[in-house]
C-alpha cells in the first residue's frame, strides 16, 4: 500500500486502507502523495481523523472547526507576493538574482567515497542507519551555539561540512536541507504541501578553525533562510544545471532538523499506537536527519539514510562514526584548526 506510486493526473493524491488483524485490533494506513501535503500536516490530518471517529462512534456528524485559511488562499498569496519574475524589483527576481550569485559555477555534483559506480539512472532504492548522540555532546553543541551567537543546526551544519570535505576532498560543499515554509500561525492548521528546499553552499578551509567555518556557516544560513520564497523546483529551472537521472541537481546530500512535536493519540474504548512503514527511499545520494529522542532522553537521534546503488551499510556506518568524533571534537574545541580535527579511531 505504501510502496505503490500516485498518478496524480486522474487519482486523488491520498490513499487510506483499514486492515483488519483481529476482531480487536486494525491497522489504519494513510498514505499521501507530497504534492499534498508535508510532515507538519501529519498533526492537523491525524486530529481531524481523531474528531471524526470521535463523532462517528457517537453517530454524530464531525465537527471539524471551520479553517481561516484553503490551501489556495495560500497558493493565490504566494503568486501574489512573490510577484513577476519580468519585473526587476519584485521578490521573486531579487531572490533569484541572490541564488544565481550564490550558486555560480557551483560543481555539478558531491563524489563521496562509493562502493559502487554511480548508475545511469538512479533506483531510488535506499536504507537507513541510525545512531545516538549522546546527552554530553549535545549540551556541548547547544553550549557553542550559544556562546558563538548561532543555532545549533548551525554548528551541526558546519561539522557535517568538515567531513563532507575531507571526504570528498573538496572544499566546495553544498547541503540541501527543508524548511517548514509556514510562516503564518494561520497556516498551522492546513494540509499542505508548505515545504521549501534551499541549497547552503559553504566553502570549508582546512587551514581555517571551525570557529571562523561556523561563523562563514553562520552567514551562509542566515542568507539562505532569508531568501526561502522562492520554490526550489523553480530555481532548478532558472539556473538550468545540468540535469542527470543518476543524481539529485544541485546538492546530493541533505541535513534536516526534525523537531516537529510527537502528538499522543486519545480515544474513548481505543489504544492507538504509532507503526512507522519500513519502507526507505532515497531521494538523495546521503540524508543525515537530526531529530529529538522518542524516548524523551536528553540526546539527540540521529539517522543517515543512503543510496543502495552507491553505499554499503558498512561504509555509512564508518561515515557516521567519523561525523560523531569529528562533531565532538570541534564542540570541545572550537579554536581547533579544521584539517586537524581528529576523525579516526
Amino acid at each position: 500500500v505504501a510502496s505503490a506510486g500516485f498518478d496524480v493526473a486522474v487519482e486523488v493524491p491520498i490513499r487510506v486502507r483499514l486492515l483488519r488483524v483481529s476482531e480487536v485490533e486494525h491497522v489504519l494506513v494513510f498514505v499521501v502523495h507530497h504534492i499534498a501535503a508535508d510532515g507538519f500536516s501529519m498533526g492537523p490530518l491525524t486530529r481531524d481523523v481523531m474528531v471524526a471517529y470521535s463523532a462517528r462512534v457517537h453517530g454524530a456528524v464531525p465537527g471539524w472547526a471551520p479553517l481561516e485559511l484553503q490551501y489556495a488562499d495560500y497558493a493565490i498569496w504566494q503568486r501574489r507576493v512573490l510577484g513577476d519574475e519580468d519585473e526587476p524589483d519584485s521578490l521573486i527576481s531579487r531572490q533569484l538574482g541572490y541564488w544565481q550569485g550564490v550558486l555560480d559555477a557551483a560543481p555539478e555534483r558531491l563524489d563521496l567515497p562509493m562502493d559502487r559506480p554511480r548508475p545511469a539512472v538512479a533506483s531510488n532504492t535506499g536504507a537507513s542507519y541510525r545512531f545516538p548522540i549522546d546527552a554530553g555532546l549535545r549540551a556541548a553543541v547547544v553550549a557553542v551555539a550559544q556562546e558563538r551567537g548561532v543555532t545549533p543546526f548551525m554548528v551541526v551544519h558546519a561539522a557535517l561540512a568538515v567531513v563532507l570535505a575531507r571526504l570528498s576532498g573538496t572544499g566546495d560543499i553544498a547541503i540541501g536541507t527543508p524548511v517548514a515554509g509556514r510562516g503564518e500561525q494561520a497556516l498551522d492548521d492546513l494540509v499542505g504541501m508548505f515545504v521549501n528546499t534551499l541549497v547552503l553552499r559553504t566553502s570549508v578551509d582546512s587551514g581555517e578553525s571551525f570557529e571562523e567555518l561556523l561563523a562563514r556557516t553562520r552567514e551562509v544560513d542566515l542568507g539562505a533562510f532569508a531568501h526561502a520564497d522562492v520554490p526550489f523546483e523553480r530555481l532548478v529551472e532558472v539556473l538550468d544545471p545540468v540535469r542527470s537521472q543518476s543524481h539529485h541537481p544541485l546538492f546530493q546530500v541533505v541535513l534536516a532538523f526534525q523537531n516537529l512535536e510527537r502528538g499522543a493519540l486519545e480515544l474513548a474504548g481505543l489504544r492507538v499506537d504509532e507503526v512507522d512503514i519500513e519502507f526507505t527511499q532515497a531521494k538523495f545520494d546521503l540524508q543525515l536527519t537530526i531529530s529529538d529522542p522518542v524516548d524523551g532522553s536528553e540526546g539527540y537521534d540521529a539517522e543517515f539514510t543512503f543510496a543502495t546503488d552507491l553505499f554499503d551499510r558498512a561504509t555509512v556506518v564508518s561515515f557516521a562514526e567519523r561525523f560523531v568524533r569529528v562533531l565532538g571534537a570541534v564542540v570541545a574545541d572550537p579554536a581547533v584548526v579544521v584539517g586537524d580535527a581528529p576523525w579516526l579511531s
